[in-house]
């Protein structure tokens, strides 16, 4: 594994430990096994690793989901998406990065950039369920897994996760078909 990578990584574990205060540059160095100043020169500020992680955590769960076709997917989407909306790593990552983007209208740009890349990776996944995957149904999906993702991470019990399901199979029964 790579410099970055071990990188990304570590951040990734220490968000699953603590959320997005547990990084900073000497617990993530540490966590790594590198040199605050190889973390530096991968990513100049912590924004910048945290945007880094996002990425390589959702670029992960899109190479993941893209990779299983409807048949072979472990379960009905609305599950996939569902189990996949419940890692609090990448819960806490979003969130992380919204507080950080709130606070420093420079992020802003990246994180409207970040977004509609998050949207574009839902698109194979609605085609390979026969769904039409047009801008306004790739956004309304995204905003339904958001809500559903931070409800279950507010609430983390069973009840909250079966909720989200059924919000999940709501939204997806919803969203037009293909053409034929």
């Amino acid at each position: 594994m790579d410099v970055r990578t071990r990188i990304l990584e570590a951040a990734l574990r220490l968000l699953g430990e603590g959320g997005a205060p547990q990084i900073t540059q000497p617990r993530v160095s540490k966590e790594a096994g590198v040199r605050q100043s190889h973390l530096t020169y991968y990513f100049p500020t912590i924004n910048d690793l945290l945007q880094a992680v996002a990425r390589h955590s959702f670029q992960s769960l899109a190479k993941a989901l893209a990779g299983a076709n409807a048949r072979e997917r472990p379960g009905p989407l609305a599950e996939v998406i569902a189990k996949a909306s419940r890692d609090k790593r990448r819960v806490r990552l979003m969130l992380g990065l919204v507080q950080s983007a709130d606070r420093d209208a420079t992020l802003k740009p990246g994180m409207r950039r970040f977004i509609l890349e998050l949207r574009g990776g839902l698109e194979p996944l609605l085609r390979s369920a026969g769904l039409e995957a047009r801008p306004e149904d790739m956004a309304f999906l995204h905003t339904v897994v958001v809500g559903c993702a931070v409800l279950q991470l507010a609430r983390d019990d069973n009840e909250a996760r079966a909720e989200a399901r059924a919000v999940l199979e709501k939204a997806i029964a919803s969203l037009p078909k293909e053409p034929a």
